[in-house]
């Protein structure tokens, strides 16, 4: 969806839709654990998460799939006429479900509420990550995002 910075503000109460599937393989979770020095076993040790994890195979990092956020976000709205945009932070972040290594996630935004300061707008927004045949998402997020016109 594209929105006019003006037009921010209506959006307020809105589901926006749902992003693309995205694949979390074994190799993108190696690539976050070199990045971020999380070599826990239960993300990189595929043998031994076979015999000892209920997904019967590693599992992808939360923090890789809070990651995905901006990712989510950019491809479900574009908000024409401004500057810059930044995040600002996170009210509150839930990892409600494991997501198994080899499945796809995708991103379900809500729009909570958008204030207006002088030139600039704070949208708080919902992300919900959505992982594909089960019923409980793997993380709910409430982020705010900040936007400054141009």
């Amino acid at each position: 969806m594209q929105v006019a910075y003006e037009k921010l503000p209506e959006l307020s109460g809105q589901e926006i839709g749902v992003s693309s599937w995205v694949l979390l393989d074994q190799a993108k979770v190696n690539q976050f654990a070199d990045a971020t020095g999380d070599h826990q076993w239960i993300h990189v040790d595929v043998e031994r998460a076979k015999r000892e994890l209920p997904t019967g195979g590693t599992i992808v990092h939360g923090y890789f799939t809070l990651s995905l956020i901006p990712q989510f976000m950019f491809e479900l709205l574009q908000i024409t006429g401004v500057s810059q945009m930044i995040n600002y932070g996170a009210n509150k972040v839930r990892f409600t479900n494991m997501v198994p290594t080899g499945a796809r996630v995708r991103g379900r935004l809500k729009v909570l509420s958008v204030e207006r300061k002088g030139n600039a707008s704070t949208m708080n927004y919902e992300m919900r990550i959505e992982i594909e045949s089960q019923e409980r998402p793997a993380c709910v997020a409430e982020v705010i995002m900040m936007a400054f016109s141009a």
